[in-house]
């Protein structure tokens, strides 16, 4: 069985001393990871060692970085590379968030540099796509994301995409009060496997794990995440309570 994932985005939220309190209540919290489940926490990079600390000794809970930059090493002022979050023992890394695509103009090109250098580095890529209202209205979101998927991934082989992550962003779902369905999300993820399989083959698209970012809450994420394609979720706001959190990672198949 392909992971089922609880992965936690907290952006740029808490001050050390409320991460450690978050983290420290979520540990006390009753939650239970299976085998074949992995809870992961994305946090800001002043963090990242903290963290990774607490969950020392932890069965299947990991540490994300939210970023890193598309270039091995250099002059370049402010960011973390891929060799440096590898150096601190960060497990995965978080690519393409549609907040990075579109404040920081991130390119289908850069992405594939980020996904490289990860890789390179032995660290996880969890690959964010989706689209935004403009394109649901137009009723183009497949072949919108395949794009997405196809620019910035399939430059890689069937080896290096067998048990990789994806999270699907319905970017029009988020801040404004629409809602994707679960019929809806089901239907994207199912699409994203589709052409992933296209490409590689259905065993490599089985395997990859494909997580559901729009707006996951406590009261919604076992209806979301009972849906066949759907392997867990990309949480924003929800991983910022303790308590929201350990409901969702209990939701997982």
């Amino acid at each position: 069985m392909r992971k089922q994932i609880a992965a936690a985005n907290w952006k740029m939220n808490l001050t050390l001393q409320q991460a450690n309190a978050l983290m420290d209540e979520l540990l006390a919290t009753p939650h239970q990871l299976k085998d074949s489940q992995e809870a992961v926490f994305g946090v800001p990079f002043p963090y990242l060692i903290n963290i990774k600390n607490k969950l020392a000794g932890k069965k299947n809970v990991f540490v994300a970085a939210q970023n890193c930059y598309d270039k091995k090493a250099g002059a370049f002022t402010g960011e973390v590379s891929a060799e440096m979050l590898k150096s601190i023992d960060v497990d995965y890394v978080i690519l393409g968030h549609s907040e990075r695509r579109e404040y920081f103009n991130e390119s289908h090109a850069m992405l594939a540099e980020k996904v490289n250098l990860c890789l390179t580095n032995g660290l996880k890529p969890i690959f964010c796509c989706g689209e935004p209202l403009a394109i649901r209205d137009a009723a183009t979101q497949n072949a919108f994301v395949e794009n997405q998927l196809k620019e910035s991934l399939f430059h890689l082989s069937a080896q290096q995409l067998t048990g990789f992550v994806i999270a699907y962003e319905p970017i029009w779902a988020i801040g404004t009060g629409k809602t994707a369905s679960n019929e809806q999300a089901q239907q994207m993820h199912a699409h994203i496997r589709s052409v992933m399989a296209k490409q590689y083959g259905t065993a490599v698209a089985e395997s990859i794990s494909i997580l559901y970012g729009g707006s996951v809450k406590a009261n919604n994420a076992k209806e979301i995440f009972a849906q066949p394609d759907v392997d867990g979720g990309l949480v924003g706001g929800a991983s910022l309570v303790a308590a929201d959190f350990a409901v969702i990672i209990n939701s997982l198949k």
